[in-house]
Formats: C-alpha cells, sequence, structure tokens
C-alpha cells in the first residue's frame, strides 16, 4: 500500500495573474517546468560549475540521523570543503546534504545568474537558499518554522517531493514543540502497520527535474529525496493569512525558545518525550 498521494499538477509557463487566481489563492501547490529558462542559471548551473565557483569554500553538513538534545538549533554534524563534498557526491551515495545556504552571503557572483520572479507575491531577497544532496539523500518531513510561500528551483537531475497541507497534521505524527514529523518514518515506504494512521492523510506528489519550480504554498509539510546528486534554490514570500503568519510568529519567538529551554532543563527525557507524544497524540485523533 502507498501515501495517498496526487500527482501535483504542472504547467508549462504561467502568468502573474493566473498563478495568484489557480494556485496562490486556493494554497495549492503546482510544478512550472519552463519559467527560468532565460536566466543564465539554467544553462550554467550544474554542480561542476559550484564546485568551479565555490570550491574553497567550507560548507555545513547534515545527515539523517536523529535529533539530539544535545544539537543547536541547525547545529551542522560534520563541515568539508565544497571541492570535496561535490567529489563526494560523484563518487557514491551519501546521507550528508547541504540546506539553508545562503547565495548573496556565500557565493555573491551566483547572484548574477537568477533574476526574482514576479509570481504577484513580494519575494523575500535577502534569502535565497542552497540545498545540496546526494543520491538517495533526504530531509525529514517539515515544514518552516516562517510559515511561507516556497518557490523551490531544482537543478542538475531529479529529485522527488512529498507534500502536505496543515490539515494533515492529525494524521502524520507531528511531534510536538518542534516542526516535524517522527523521524523513523520512511515517506518514501512507510510501514502502515506501525504508523496507520498515515493511510487517512492526503498529500501531493511530484518528481522535480533541472529548471522546473515548485510552488509550496503556506506552511506545506515537504519531504524531499535526491533521486541522483543535485541542488535546489529556494525563494520565499512571508504568509499573508493571518492565522499563519499568527503561527509563524509563535514560532519563532516562543515555541523555538521553548524548545531549547526543555532541552537544556531535560535533556534527552525532552526528546523522547516528545517522539511518544507524537504517537499517543495521532492515535486519538
Amino acid at each position: 500500500m502507498k501515501l495517498n498521494l496526487s500527482n501535483i499538477p504542472r504547467v508549462k509557463t504561467i502568468s502573474k495573474e493566473d498563478f495568484i487566481r489557480q494556485y496562490f489563492k486556493p494554497q495549492k501547490p503546482v510544478v512550472i517546468e519552463r519559467f527560468i529558462e532565460d536566466w543564465p542559471a539554467y544553462s550554467k548551473w550544474n554542480l561542476a560549475y559550484i564546485k568551479k565557483v565555490a570550491g574553497e569554500k567550507t560548507v555545513p553538513l547534515y545527515d539523517d540521523r536523529p535529533v539530539d538534545y544535545k544539537d543547536g538549533f541547525n547545529e551542522p554534524h560534520a563541515t568539508m570543503k565544497m571541492n570535496d563534498y561535490i567529489d563526494l557526491l560523484n563518487r557514491e551515495p551519501t546521507k550528508f546534504r547541504i540546506f539553508l545556504w545562503n547565495v548573496l552571503k556565500e557565493v555573491p557572483i551566483l547572484q548574477k545568474d537568477f533574476s526574482y520572479p514576479d509570481f504577484g507575491l513580494r519575494l523575500m531577497k535577502g534569502l535565497p537558499m542552497l540545498f545540496f544532496g546526494g543520491k538517495d539523500a533526504y530531509t525529514f518531513m517539515h515544514y518552516d518554522i516562517d510559515l511561507a510561500n516556497i518557490f523551490h528551483f531544482h537543478f542538475e537531475g531529479k529529485k522527488e517531493i512529498i507534500l502536505f497541507d496543515q490539515a494533515q497534521n492529525k494524521y502524520l505524527y507531528k511531534v510536538p514543540h518542534s516542526l516535524i514529523t517522527r523521524e523513523d518514518i520512511n515517506f518514501s515506504d512507510p510501514d502502515f502497520e506501525k504508523w496507520p494512521d498515515l493511510k487517512k492523510a492526503r498529500g501531493w506528489y511530484c518528481e522535480l527535474n533541472h529548471g522546473e519550480v515548485l510552488y509550496m504554498p503556506e506552511g506545506y509539510w515537504h519531504y524531499m529525496r535526491y533521486i541522483t546528486p543535485g541542488f535546489s534554490m529556494s525563494l520565499r514570500a512571508i504568509a499573508r493569512r493571518p492565522k499563519n503568519l499568527g503561527k509563524a510568529i509563535y514560532n519563532i519567538i516562543v515555541m523555538r525558545n521553548f524548545d531549547n529551554i526543555m532541552r537544556r532543563l531535560k535533556g534527552q527525557e525532552w526528546i523522547d518525550w516528545k517522539n511518544e507524544k507524537a504517537v499517543t497524540k495521532t492515535k486519538n485523533t
């Protein structure tokens, strides 16, 4: 049995007006296939080019180990020169990923290769973020702390993406006081005997190819697995719906700080309690 997933709609290109009406207002995802063919990045950006312009940069790496109470917020598990990391990606599968790597800050020359598209939303121009991964590397199912509208542009290779909206929270084994589901769920091939409520969740699926952009509406859960080595860039626009904006402010000011305090006070006991609560709360819905 598979997850109950619908294919994300695909369009070749789209006008600002149609995007707002068909996807932003109803908060539905879409893949736009040929939106950035006029960007220099479309033809230039691949792993070899990144190695050329950023090879000497030391990059933060993350893998799929479970959250530990000693880990700081977004604290990397390792570091490596970009040269060595891209050699690793090309040589063999690896769990190491790069995420939230700021293009403007780290490799300013790359900003000449793309522009900020007009989707009818005000994009946050200081936060173009890059994400890299090797074959079969994946992110835990999560949603972003600011519940932003996200435009995810993929380069080189292919990745699979599974999305759920916030209405599915009660079926996803969401860990309280955090932005993730249980980390031991394999969303590519879930064990429904262990996680039976996942059968009730309704989500979206796509495979994203070079040069395509995925729109993820406000607060959407996302799981991403690299089918081949590659990388993506995300541009974001602030949440517009009052409920989501309020939740974003709460997450940043209250939830994140409360969780950090409890980690310091309770240690691993706090992490274990949250993981247990994710199961009991889901069973009781």
